[in-house]
């Protein structure tokens, strides 16, 4: 784990004073689609205030915020709802296993100045917590103990990386990484220890979320219709 002040002073990148082009700029975010920069304010120059803009705003924009540049979160119907079965299955959890919070697709995390991720699904526990809730901010500081992204069309396979590699740094724990398109998870307990699950594989709390399981069959299957009596 890295200390935020650390991070902010010695790891994060400045990419804006890397970025001499547009090209120069998508390539160092990980090859994004341009459609999800946000040109105002202005790339370098965006703050937390930004992304609390954003959620607040007519439109309400999910913003993920990387070294001063705005990231529109790239999401479809059905990685939402694959989103949300997560989020209610690990909420039925926590609700019999009093180990912390869950937060679904619109909560934006801290997880060091400067960089605000939305995972789709977070999962925060009580050590993180001493006062049993998460802090009255617009933009909680705190990481993902448990953090979930569901693939896009948006999203670069280096896009996930950088995420990955910043969770880790932060402290999480466990990131899942969820294919609708291959049906697939990849499941990291570093950025290096990659399991990738089958269809046919569980998902596994592990020791963060002892005795926690769900099929991955349940996240991909068409729902069938009930026959009228």
């Amino acid at each position: 784990m890295i200390h935020r002040e650390q991070w902010k002073q010695d790891v994060m990148v400045k990419i804006i004073e890397r970025s001499e082009t547009l090209a120069d700029l998508i390539d160092l975010l990980g090859g994004v689609p341009p459609r999800r920069i946000l040109l105002r304010p202005t790339p370098g120059t965006a703050t937390e205030r930004d992304v609390e803009r954003q959620l607040d705003g007519r439109r309400k924009r999910l913003c993920e915020l990387v070294s001063g540049v705005l990231l529109e979160k790239d999401m479809a119907t059905r990685e939402a709802r694959i989103g949300g079965i997560i989020f209610q299955r690990l909420q039925n959890y926590l609700d019999e296993n009093d180990l912390g919070i869950a937060i679904p697709a619109d909560g934006p995390l801290r997880i060091f100045p400067g960089l605000v991720y939305i995972p789709d699904v977070s999962f925060i526990g009580d050590e993180q917590l001493p006062d049993g809730d998460l802090p009255d901010d617009p933009v909680a500081s705190v990481y993902p103990d448990l953090a979930v992204e569901v693939k896009s069309r948006g999203n670069t396979a280096r896009e996930i990386e950088r995420k990955i590699r910043d969770y880790f740094r932060a402290g999480t724990k466990l990131v899942w990484i969820i294919d609708p398109a291959k049906q697939v998870a990849d499941v990291y307990a570093s950025p290096s220890r990659r399991k990738r699950l089958a269809k046919e594989g569980v998902l596994d709390g592990g020791d963060l979320l002892p005795g926690f399981k769900l099929p991955l069959r349940s996240l991909f299957a068409k729902r069938k219709p009930r026959q009228a009596p």
